[in-house]
């Protein structure tokens, strides 16, 4: 998959967060959709096509990403869309609860730098990529 055909769902509230990763992840070339509340992203998700990611914080406006992703997880058509948890809650019961609910990886925005983030994105893209080969 060629770097302008990966489609990423970048759903953040603060405005700062979203911009710093939008200008990180279409400088690699990839296409970046911002949404800043959980109620546009789940309304996003019902639609085709889907991205080839999404990168979802936990704390938003409307609909908590804890609850998106449930309902992502539970839907036949998402149920293997590759998430990423991208979050400034780090308390093991909240990790914990992400992880449960299907989360493909939890990453404390604290803990990790956003070339490291595009690591773990990247990782993840090429295991998806391997598993539907």
């Amino acid at each position: 998959m060629k770097p302008e055909e990966i489609n990423i769902l970048l759903v953040e509230d603060d405005s700062f967060i979203s911009g710093m990763y939008q200008t990180k992840l279409t400088n690699l070339g990839w296409q970046v959709e911002v949404v800043e509340d959980g109620e546009a992203a789940w309304q996003r998700l019902q639609k085709d096509p889907l991205p080839d990611l999404v990168l979802l914080d936990i704390v938003l406006p409307k609909k908590d990403g804890f609850e998106i992703l449930e309902g992502l997880r539970q839907d036949e058509r998402t149920k293997g869309l590759p998430i990423i948890l991208l979050t400034n809650l780090g308390q093991k019961p909240d990790v914990e609860r992400g992880v449960k609910l299907g989360a493909d990886d939890y990453i404390i925005k604290a803990h990790y730098t956003p070339t490291e983030v595009v690591e773990k994105i990247t990782n993840l893209l090429d295991k998806d990529k391997k598993k539907t080969a």
